[in-house]
């Protein structure tokens, strides 16, 4: 009696499920664990009054209420918006443009390379300290020593409210840049020659080949970066933490910032920063469903 070649296939298909699930599951173990589990958490307790880690009981969404009506939440969460916007005016079409001018290069591309993405290396504590040196307002400040020759009196940058943030993202994008920049050059590597050729026959310019071939390629992967740039910015913590301990007078608190005050600042109150954590964490749903939505609209017009 012949077994049916229907059935032969459904097992077979059926093994092939159960290896993938197999090599899956180490994976969904540890983002379980490291991942949705800490998520669960941090909501549970934002629903609790604590002593520490302890639940001690159930409040509702009186942590929400209280934080949310505080200024310094106000002032972090229009700071944290700030973050972003600067962070896309200064750090989203940067990389771009050193992709593209590496790309360019005829020779000792693989050093310059290396030297854009040498800065991502770098500890992030000591990327801070070297630039808080270059910031600094003393005299012996690298800028102030720079800007002392033109004549320009010393000026203490990390203490003016107006400047602190545009300066904290200029550090971040500096030491970002040639990472994403490199992505962007996987990217671009992937246009075909013969379309560059065809367009400098018929006589397009750089900047017509740059509009009309190379940014179109790498739109939906820029589009990618764009949300997970935004997701990284909104995150922002240990830069204004350390540079300026979110002043002057809050002017560069961030969310994450307050939350790490809330439980590590004093009053050790796990369930606000928790509350503080859900929020920043449903911010960063809305935004990431806005642009799934445009991004899929988009590909339904294509």
């Amino acid at each position: 009696m012949s077994i049916p070649k229907k059935r032969i296939r459904s097992h077979a298909k059926a093994g092939e499920n159960f290896k993938a699930w197999l090599i899956m599951l180490p994976g969904l173990i540890l983002m379980t664990f490291f991942v949705w589990e800490p998520l669960f958490e941090s909501i549970r307790m934002s629903l609790y009054k604590t002593r520490n880690v302890e639940l001690v009981r159930f409040i509702g969404l009186d942590n929400f209420i209280s934080v949310t009506g505080k200024d310094d939440f106000m002032q972090a969460l229009m700071n944290t918006f700030s973050y972003t916007f600067w962070s896309l005016l200064i750090g989203f079409v940067l990389p771009i443009i050193l992709a593209m001018l590496i790309g360019e290069t005829r020779r000792g591309k693989g050093f310059f390379r290396t030297a854009a993405y040498l800065p991502n290396m770098l500890p992030g504590l000591a990327v801070i300290i070297l630039w808080s040196a270059f910031f600094s307002g003393e005299k012996s400040g690298v800028l102030n020593i720079l800007l002392g020759k033109l004549g320009v009196p010393n000026q203490s940058y990390l203490t003016k409210a107006e400047w602190v943030i545009p300066i904290i993202i200029v550090i971040a994008t500096w030491k970002g840049c040639g990472a994403t920049a490199l992505i962007y050059m996987a990217g671009m590597a992937s246009v075909s020659p013969e379309l560059y050729e065809a367009a400098a026959i018929d006589g397009a310019t750089v900047w017509n080949r740059i509009v009309h071939i190379l940014l179109p390629s790498i739109r939906k992967l820029a589009g990618t970066l764009l949300i997970l740039q935004i997701i990284s910015v909104f995150q922002i913590m240990y830069e204004p933490m350390v540079l300026t301990k979110g002043g002057p007078d809050n002017a560069s608190l961030s969310l994450m910032q307050l939350m790490w005050q809330y439980a590590f600042g004093g009053s050790m109150n796990y369930g606000k920063a928790s509350a503080v954590a859900v929020i920043v964490t449903l911010i960063l749903l809305v935004m990431t469903a806005i642009y799934s939505y445009f991004n899929r609209k988009e590909s339904d017009w294509d």
